[in-house]
C-alpha cells in the first residue's frame, strides 16, 4: 500500500439491538432472538439464531408465531435508550484508535487510518485489536472492515462479517483481494444499491460488484445517476466520499409514531402532538438551530379497510424562526384544530419543523408578515433548563398537555430494563 494511499475503516456492531439486550441478559447468548419496532409490530433486529432459521427483516411478529413456539424465540420490545447508551459507549471507545472518527448511525462508524503507525505495521492486529476493545469495554461484538474508500470499507465489513475465517476482520487495500471478493459478492451488497437500482444494473448485465467496478463512471452516470458513477470511482480506489467528523445539522425534524390503540378526540391527538411538538423542539435546541416551518399531519390506518379513511396535514411559517417548545406548540394546537376531524379512529399523527437554521443566524423580518401577539414570548434559558432537568432526571418535566392523556403510547409489553439510564432500573448482582 503506497504512503499517499487512504485506509478508511469502517466499524459496525453485529445485530446490534440483540447485541445490547445480551450485554445484561447472557442468557439469550446462543438463542434465537428478536427486538420489535413500535408497537411490538415489526421484526428490526434478529440474532445470527434468528436469521440461520430463515427469518426476514421487517417480518410481522404475528407472521412467526408458529415459530415462536417451536424454536423458543425471544422477542422483546425496542429500548431506544439503552442502544442510544451504549452507542454512544462505543463511540467513545472507537475514538482512542483514531483522530478522525464520523458516526455514521446509531451501530456504525467510519475511522481514518491513513499514515497511522500501527494500523501501517499490522492492519489485521489492528482491526483485531479494536474488536478486543470494544468487546472488552462494552460488550458489543463488531467487525471492521478496510479499504481505500468508504465504499471499499463498506464491502469489507460485509465480507468480515458473512464468512468466519476473516475472523471478523477483512483490509481490501489490496487490489487483486479486491477483485477476487467482487467476483463472488453481487451487486445489491454494494453501499448505496437499493433495489430498483439493483434491477437496473440486472437489465444492463451487470451482476456483481466486479460488474459494475469495470464500467465507465461517465457511462454509468448517464445511465444511472452521478451517485452511482461515485460508487464505480469508490470500488476503483478513487475516494469520492470524504470523512464528515462533525455531522451536518438536519435540515428537517420530523417526530411521529403510530399509536397503540385508535385516537378519537381532539384532546387525545392533542396529548400525542404535545409529545412530538416537545422532542422536535429538544432535537432543534440540541443542533443550536431555530425553525420557522411547522408542519402536522393526522391519519386513519390506510390498511384497515373496514374503518373509515381519513388524513390531513395543514403547515404554518412563525413570524420569528423558534426553538421554544411553547412557541411550536401553539402553533400545532392551532393547526390541530383546524383540521381535526371527529368520528374517525386516527391511528398515526406526526409535527415536522422546517426552514431551519443556526440560532446565531440574523432573522430577516418581512414588512408584510402579520405578528401573532397570542403566541409565547422566546425564551431560550428556561429551554435550557427544561432539558438540564430532563438529561438529569428520567422522569423530567414537561408541557402539562403532554401528561393528559398517555393511554395512546406504542405498546413496549416486553420491553428490557433500562439498565445504564435510570437508576431505579441498574443491574442487580448478587453475591452468594
Amino acid at each position: 500500500m503506497s504512503p499517499t494511499q487512504k485506509r478508511i475503516a469502517l466499524v459496525d456492531a453485529n445485530n446490534f439491538y440483540v447485541s445490547c439486550e445480551r450485554v445484561f441478559r447472557p442468557d439469550l447468548i446462543g438463542k434465537p432472538v428478536a427486538v420489535l419496532s413500535n408497537n411490538d409490530g415489526c421484526i428490526v433486529s434478529r440474532s445470527q439464531e434468528l436469521k440461520d432459521l430463515g427469518v426476514k427483516m421487517a417480518v410481522p411478529a404475528f407472521q412467526i408465531q408458529h415459530l415462536v413456539e417451536q424454536h423458543n424465540i425471544q422477542l422483546l420490545s425496542s429500548n431506544y435508550g439503552l442502544y442510544a447508551d451504549l452507542s454512544a459507549r462505543v463511540m467513545s471507545v472507537l475514538e482512542a484508535f483514531s483522530p478522525s472518527l464520523e458516526i455514521y448511525s446509531i451501530d456504525e462508524a467510519f475511522l481514518d487510518f491513513t499514515d497511522l503507525y500501527p494500523c501501517e505495521k499490522d492492519p489485521i492486529a489492528y482491526g483485531k485489536q479494536i474488536k478486543r476493545t470494544v468487546q472488552q469495554y462494552t460488550g458489543i461484538p463488531v467487525c471492521v472492515g478496510m479499504g481505500p474508500t468508504k465504499t471499499l470499507a463498506k464491502l469489507a465489513n460485509f465480507a468480515a462479517k458473512k464468512w468466519k475465517q476473516t475472523g471478523g476482520v477483512l483490509d481490501l487495500s489490496d487490489p487483486k483481494r479486491q477483485e477476487k471478493l467482487m467476483r463472488i459478492v453481487p451487486v445489491n451488497e454494494v453501499w448505496g444499491i437499493g433495489r430498483q437500482t439493483n434491477s437496473k444494473l440486472n437489465q444492463f448485465g451487470i451482476h456483481t460488484v466486479w460488474d459494475l467496478a469495470q464500467q465507465a463512471p461517465q457511462k454509468i452516470q448517464q445511465q444511472f445517476s452521478i451517485v452511482v458513477a461515485r460508487t464505480v470511482m469508490e470500488l476503483n480506489g478513487i475516494a469520492c466520499l470524504e470523512l464528515e467528523e462533525i455531522a451536518p445539522d438536519k435540515q428537517q425534524i420530523v417526530c411521529s409514531r403510530t399509536f397503540s390503540r385508535r385516537l378519537t378526540t381532539l384532546q387525545e391527538l392533542m396529548s400525542a402532538m404535545a409529545e412530538f411538538a416537545s422532542r422536535a423542539a429538544e432535537k432543534l435546541r440540541q443542533q443550536h438551530s431555530v425553525a420557522s416551518g411547522v408542519t402536522i399531519f393526522i391519519r386513519t390506518n390506510v390498511f384497515a379497510e373496514h374503518e373509515r379513511q381519513y388524513q390531513r396535514s395543514a403547515s404554518v411559517k412563525l413570524d420569528t424562526p423558534s426553538q421554544d417548545t411553547r412557541v411550536i406548540l401553539a402553533a400545532v394546537h392551532r393547526l390541530l384544530e383546524v383540521i381535526f376531524k371527529p368520528g374517525y379512529g386516527y391511528y398515526k399523527c406526526g409535527v415536522q419543523l422546517s426552514d431551519i437554521q443556526a440560532q446565531t443566524a440574523p432573522g430577516q423580518i418581512d414588512l408584510f408578515d402579520w405578528v401573532d401577539n397570542d403566541l409565547p414570548t422566546e425564551n431560550r434559558p428556561l429551554m435550557q433548563a427544561v432539558d438540564q432537568i430532563n438529561r438529569r432526571f428520567p422522569k423530567g418535566i414537561a408541557i402539562a398537555t403532554t401528561k393528559i392523556d398517555q393511554t395512546w403510547k406504542p405498546r413496549a409489553d416486553r420491553i428490557s430494563q433500562r439498565y445504564t439510564t435510570d437508576w431505579r432500573e441498574l443491574m442487580t448482582v448478587y453475591c452468594r
